[in-house]
């Protein structure tokens, strides 16, 4: 009866589907949690990755395996990111009603996020290539691989830096911008988009649709701005 039960268990786990089933259904648990408490290390993105590592090392399934019963979640992903353009489209009219403030906290955000990792590493001594890898962590993980790579950093470490990153931004970044006076829904959203990337911009989603608009804008043009002009700026100094 045993050996039928572990046949029966194995035979679940390692269908293939079973990293996508049960990717979503521990999000959903997580995100439960999270709007119960409101506990900010119950965040959604922490909590369900905790929580997966935990399932994948209980039933000894491997990352590569989980990776490709999880495929579909990863063809889902580039709609759900053009699908940051509805809240965009919603509210176009306060954009352009904030267009020059949007545009210099954009511009200075995007510069201290970037070169306050620069000034840290140079001051701490760090290693040329792992500073390359750390300069676009606060861009979704797709540019920031592309990127490290063209600079000479890590494509692998630079996504472990990302997702440090978003999680950290979207644990501490409401309540510190509040703590800091910091309550505009567009303020909150773009700092939140410009330092912790797609993250934190489903966090800001959370806190309202103006704060999660605002985020996206500043993800999207957060992400193109490094793209560009981060490794020619590391080509001109080098």
């Amino acid at each position: 009866m045993s050996l039928d039960w572990h046949a029966a268990v194995q035979a679940v786990t390692h269908h293939p589907l079973f990293g996508f089933g049960m990717t979503l259904a521990v999000y959903q648990l997580a995100l439960a949690a999270y709007e119960k408490t409101r506990w900010v290390f119950l965040q959604p993105v922490l909590l369900s990755m905790l929580l997966l590592i935990g399932v994948l090392l209980t039933f000894g399934i491997s990352y590569q395996e989980y990776r490709q019963s999880t495929q579909l979640l990863t063809v889902f992903l580039g709609p759900a990111t053009v699908a940051l353009a509805v809240p965009l489209f919603l509210n176009l009219r306060r954009i352009r009603q904030l267009f020059w403030p949007t545009l210099l906290t954009l511009v200075f955000g995007g510069l201290f996020a970037t070169l306050s990792v620069a000034l840290l590493g140079w001051w701490f001594g760090t290693e040329r290539m792992v500073l390359m890898t750390l300069l676009p962590k606060s861009v979704t993980s797709p540019i920031a691989m592309l990127v490290a790579e063209q600079i000479g950093g890590v494509a692998a470490l630079a996504a472990v830096f990302v997702l440090i990153t978003g999680v950290l931004g979207a644990i501490l970044g409401p309540e510190l911008l509040r703590r800091c006076g910091v309550r505009h829904p567009a303020a909150q959203g773009i700092a939140l988009g410009v330092t912790a990337h797609a993250v934190g911009t489903a966090r800001a989603l959370q806190e309202g649709e103006e704060c999660g608009a605002f985020a996206a804008l500043a993800m999207s043009l957060m992400g193109v701005a490094t793209a560009v002009l981060l490794p020619l700026a590391v080509a001109m100094i080098a």
